[in-house]
């Protein structure tokens, strides 16, 4: 409502300040009559109210007034009212096609009438000049007035929207880190239960255990197995499905780590050229994930069977293959008639978590949970350091994990915000406004510029006398008789003398000036007659 009340108001004002010129210039006094006041009132209130729905509206009404007055569009009573209607139509106006349309049909329209009342070309440049300074001129400031405000309320919408977003930020930061937490705790205590398993393994088969002290390595086993399952049940709960690839904050070496796992009854090998390279960022902990991953999926699915790990490097990149066989189907963890986990005998690749699943003699053994992320988080975390993961089923059933890893990670780039380029594209829209209310005027004036050269050189075209029809000149004829007997007579004379020409013949009824060169403006001839007879013919400087 106050809005409303405000823009009632400013209509208002609007309508009196533009009736004061229209009461001062068109009464009797001027003129005028109390009629036409009372009818430019009425239409001004009619274009103030119509302005805010269709702006261009006034803009046309106000012209026409005009011209049914001047053909040089400029007049007292109306010239304030077409600024300000100009100005409030590219202040309103979203689109700018039908202002411009309206300009070309003004110009069109003033040319016709023109050439309808048979004057001179030199009311329709200053139609031209009045349509550009009046009308073209206050639109495009409206123009980029608009812009601006638009950027400004651009800026303080963004602004707003980044105070509300704010008080998100921390909370889906807390988030994510409790994603990464998920996922260290998930790579990490999935690793080191898969070891206890096998350990576990290794006692329950001992000759020199005793049934009771076996039956006790058989029930940790198992215990490290349900354990493995509900750490991934509850990683999966924690880890949001759109969280990047977690980091592993861990200090370990990969000659450490194959170690842990050779103390834990692994069989592995390590194989270097050279001390394994330790790598910065990124690409460090892929490197130390890669080999995790591919030593706790050969303690799950491939008991009792040989690891390699291969590190060899250049100078651009760093590869690691870990590569393990099928398995050892008598040791614990694999009973004779199970089947081969995917990843090593069916081809799928393994996973890298566990679940217990139940042997025929009813013990449990390390199998491979479904719905795992082991190797798409892998995959996820190596492409974040800038290298590519791969995996194959070997030929003789065995699983072979491969990753190339660059020396130097590239920097991720960070993305720009959404509210800095909504920004960025409401500060270009302004700097085109301003562009556009510099050189559309200018444009306009050269090209009005060119278009009065030309007119004007045509003009001078049409009132050149060819100096053989100027030597056959007799005083006495008449210009009926002139006209007659010249070859090409001029369409018509100039508009007036040259400056500083001589002064014309006392006696003379008309006195015509024509160009004796085409483009000099000086000398004319000027032909002066008396009763429609020539009188005087003279070359004049």
């Amino acid at each position: 409502m106050r809005e409303a009340a405000r823009e009632r108001l400013f209509d208002l004002g609007l309508w009196l300040l533009l009736c004061v010129p229209v009461l001062l210039k068109s009464d009797p006094n001027d003129g005028g009559s109390w009629t036409e006041v009372a009818i430019g009132v009425a239409l001004l209130g009619g274009c103030v109210a119509a302005g805010r729905r269709w702006p261009p509206v006034p803009v046309a009404v106000v012209v026409a007034v005009s011209l049914s007055s001047s053909l040089e569009l400029f007049t007292a009573s109306y010239s304030l009212a077409l600024i300000a209607f100009g100005y409030l139509a590219g202040r309103r106006e979203e689109q700018t096609r039908a202002a411009l349309w309206l300009f070309g049909a003004v110009a069109a329209a003033g040319l016709l009438l023109t050439t309808v009342t048979h004057t001179s070309l030199g009311q329709w440049f200053t139609l031209l000049l009045t349509l550009a300074l009046a009308v073209v001129a206050p639109w495009l400031i409206g123009r980029y007035v608009r812009q601006y405000d638009r950027l400004v309320r651009s800026g303080w919408e963004l602004a707003d929207r980044m105070e509300r977003e704010q008080a998100a930020v921390a909370d889906r930061e807390r988030l994510r880190e409790r994603s990464r937490i998920a996922g260290d705790m998930h790579d990490s205590l999935g690793h080191d239960l898969a070891l206890i398993a096998v350990r576990a393994g290794a006692l329950e088969v001992d000759p020199a255990l005793g049934p009771a002290q076996q039956h006790a390595a058989g029930e940790l086993r198992r215990a490290a197995a349900d354990a493995t399952a509900r750490l991934r049940d509850i990683i999966g709960v924690l880890r949001e499905d759109d969280a990047g690839a977690p980091t592993t904050p861990s200090g370990e070496t990969v000659e450490e780590l194959t170690a842990r796992a050779r103390a834990s009854g692994l069989a592995v090998t390590l194989t270097a050229a050279t001390p394994v390279p330790t790598l910065p960022g990124m690409s460090g902990l892929a490197l130390h994930r890669v080999v995790q991953e591919g030593l706790t999926n050969a303690a799950k699915h491939a008991p009792g069977a040989a690891v390699t790990v291969t590190v060899a490097q250049d100078a651009a990149d760093v590869r690691v293959r870990v590569s393990s066989g099928p398995g050892d189907t008598t040791r614990p963890g694999r009973a004779s008639g199970d089947t081969a986990h995917p990843g090593h005998a069916s081809g799928t690749a393994p996973d890298d978590t566990a679940r217990p699943d139940p042997a025929p003699d009813g013990s449990a053994r390390v199998g491979l949970a479904s719905g795992g992320t082991g190797l798409v988080g892998l995959g996820e975390r190596v492409r974040l350091a800038g290298g590519s993961l791969a995996h194959r089923v070997a030929g003789d059933g065995g699983f072979v994990l491969e990753a190339v890893l660059p020396r130097n990670p590239p920097a991720p780039l960070p993305a720009a915000p959404t509210s800095a380029r909504e920004l960025d594209r409401a500060r270009r829209e302004v700097r085109k406004g301003l562009a556009r209310a510099i050189w559309i005027p200018l444009a306009l004036l050269v090209a009005l510029g060119l278009l009065m050269a030309g007119v004007a050189v045509w003009t001078q075209a049409r009132s050149y006398l060819e100096p053989e029809d100027y030597a056959r000149l007799r005083i006495g004829q008449s210009l009926t008789e002139i006209t007659e007997n010249a070859e090409d007579w001029p369409d018509r004379p100039l508009d007036g003398p040259p400056v500083q020409v001589p002064a014309e013949p006392r006696g003379m009824d008309e006195c015509r000036y024509y160009r004796s060169t085409m483009l000099a403006a000086i000398p004319v001839y000027r032909l002066c007659f008396v009763d429609g007879h020539l009188a005087d013919k003279a070359e004049v400087p």
